[in-house]
């Protein structure tokens, strides 16, 4: 056996010592015994009186309900991801909400992500209103973000950010529902220690990182951007708009939410890059982008995410979790060739761009690039397209 082969790729950095988690995390914190926040976070979990929790997030639904009178009780920013589809379950069929989904669109949908967003439409029997930028857009603003980021999907951010609050807004909806909170996984804030509640910036703040106004630039306008704005802060507040992630009241577990949605709902799973479960971001062909974009900068990707939180929950030992992120944080996506394609960037360009954006721990420092040894169970094109295609060719 390769000794190495259960060692952190990267062993110059400081990982937490329970879990996978490196100190290039964005906010991580780990104690004086090496351990993470999230980490901590996992242990209070278990503690936690979550009978009380779920009488509170009662009274917030109750209140809602009670003030909604003939218009919709909150809004859901959904995906049709298992979250999403989650959060419909347990609004819909245990706390009775009428609820109206909100659907800001990447444009880069799998073909089961198209199928389980419309399957939760058609299971819970919810109105929906969706938001789509153009595709000439969206191929402009991906190169734009790798630019101004160091990650292709800087709208998908914005956009999640802007248009539910947009909604709100206009529509005279204060409250948004969002599924997992800071607390689960990432490490940003604890379930004893809120660090990062939900406000008008908090999408800005934890992953655009660039305002509208900031991404202008090139062939990018001010009025190409207009459709990302946040409302005004006094917008917000003359609608009393404010929000709640489902996962700070009720214990969140995504294997056994998963699971439960599959055999109740249908909801459909997909291999995904740069990961080694098949249920996280199934809705975006351009995942893999996005996770292996923070391999380059910041030495970690999805599957070190992945393994941290199996780690924690006892389902891999930590050397386990460092074998199975050899082996899937490293591999260049598929992705990676629609990016290029999209662009018209060379791949040269992608890495001396990315190479601009590495984390001071990862300057001057040797990151391995794995080839991909198979291709990926669905296509890497947008659904949208490859059905274009497949008429096209009929006609």
């Amino acid at each position: 056996m390769d000794l190495h082969a259960r060692t952190p790729l990267f062993p110059h950095m400081q990982y937490c010592t329970r879990c996978c988690v490196p100190e290039t995390l964005e906010g991580v914190v780990f104690d004086e015994m090496g351990v993470c926040r999230a980490c901590q976070s996992s242990e209070q979990k278990i503690h936690i009186n979550w009978l009380e929790r779920e009488k509170n997030l009662r009274a917030i639904l109750d209140d809602a309900k009670a003030k909604a009178g003939n218009n919709y009780d909150c809004i859901v920013p959904i995906s049709g991801g298992k979250d999403s589809t989650f959060q419909l379950h347990v609004l819909t069929k245990i706390y009775g909400m009428k609820p109206l989904c909100v659907t800001f669109s990447h444009n880069w949908w799998s073909e089961s992500g198209w199928y389980n967003l419309q399957n939760s439409l058609e299971k819970f029997n919810v109105d929906h209103v969706a938001f789509t930028p153009n595709r000439a857009l969206i191929n402009r603003l991906a190169k734009r973000s790798i630019e101004g980021i160091g990650d292709t999907n800087w709208h998908d951010h914005a956009g999640v950010g802007a248009f539910p609050l947009q909604v709100a807004v206009k529509w005279k909806i204060p409250l948004l529902i969002w599924g997992e909170g800071d607390a689960e996984s990432s490490g940003r804030s604890s379930y004893t220690e809120q660090l990062n509640t939900f406000d008008r910036d908090y999408f800005l703040k934890q992953s655009a990182k660039l305002s509208p106004t900031q991404m202008v630039g090139g062939d990018i306008t001010d009025r190409d951007l207009y459709p990302f704005e946040v409302p005004s802060q006094e917008e917000i507040e003359a609608a009393g708009v404010w929000g709640i992630h489902l996962g700070d009241y009720i214990f969140w577990d995504d294997e056994r939410q998963t699971e439960f949605l599959e055999e109740t709902y249908g909801w459909r799973q997909t291999e995904m890059e740069n990961t080694y479960k098949r249920y996280k971001s199934v809705e975006d062909v351009m995942s893999g982008m996005h996770d292996f974009t923070c391999y380059l900068k910041r030495g970690f990707g999805r599957a070190t995410m992945q393994a941290s939180l199996d780690v924690r929950n006892g389902l891999l030992t930590r050397e386990e979790g460092f074998d199975l992120i050899r082996k899937h944080d490293p591999e260049r996506p598929e992705a990676l060739d629609y990016y290029l394609k999209i662009t018209g960037s060379t791949e040269a360009k992608f890495y001396e761009t990315m190479r601009a954006k590495r984390l001071p721990q990862m300057i001057g420092v040797d990151i391995p690039v794995n080839t991909k040894d198979h291709k990926n169970a669905e296509r890497i094109m947008p659904f949208p397209e490859q059905l274009i295609e497949k008429f096209d060719r009929h006609e």
